[in-house]
């Protein structure tokens, strides 16, 4: 499958060969679906608690005779109905993450892959090496893309510091080291851009 190299200009450099196994896999919003949950669930703190009756400060004593008070009967100042007590079936600390193996993680990124660029909205950068750190230049040349919000992938090399400066400033524009491309960020970015070398080591990963 051919793809037009482009510079950030959008002037195009040449071009390129993508896997259609990687590429060209037919959409699974059902896996697509089920990894944002994957990875929406393993983002979750889970650090939500209450004091059960056991972690309550106070005394397990009676507070008062069984009998002859006229009061319920109560075994110790801690239940919830009392101020202060515990609360009941409060939340604990738990994991909320759940497991998701590795064929279904590598299929559903060629789906959300294959997805965005049958919609066009994949760019094949030969390089991310800009001369200035200047935002307002960044952002002139993204206007010729016609983005609302963008995701630079770069390679394991590194990103140009000069592009790492001038994009750190713009909203809606994120850069992200191919090592951690994942489904989320492919679906929540308008347009994706990809560095060239990084289209390999993508492809190597994944195959």
């Amino acid at each position: 499958m051919k793809k037009i190299v482009l510079n950030l200009k959008n002037k195009s450099v040449g071009d390129i060969d993508l896997d259609i196994s990687i590429f060209g896999v037919k959409k699974l919003p059902d896996l697509i679906h089920q990894y944002i949950r994957y990875q929406n669930a393993k983002s979750r703190q889970g650090s939500h608690k209450t004091k059960s009756r056991s972690e309550v400060r106070g005394r397990s004593k009676k507070p008062f005779s069984q009998k002859g008070t006229g009061n319920a009967r109560q075994g110790s100042n801690k239940p919830p109905n009392f101020r202060g007590g515990a609360v009941s079936m409060g939340p604990v600390n738990r994991d909320h993450s759940f497991s998701l193996n590795k064929k279904e993680k590598k299929l559903a990124l060629k789906s959300a892959l294959s997805v965005k660029l049958n919609e066009d909205k994949i760019f094949i950068i030969d390089s991310f090496e800009i001369k200035s750190f200047k935002t307002k230049e960044l952002i002139s040349d993204l206007k010729q893309f016609d983005c609302n919000s963008a995701l630079f992938i770069y390679s394991s090399d590194g990103l140009n510091k000069n592009f790492k400066l001038a994009s750190s400033n713009i909203p809606k524009v994120s850069t992200l080291n191919q090592k951690g491309v994942n489904v989320r960020d492919l679906i929540t970015y308008d347009k994706i851009f990809i560095e060239q070398k990084s289209v390999l080591e993508i492809t190597k990963r994944l195959s």
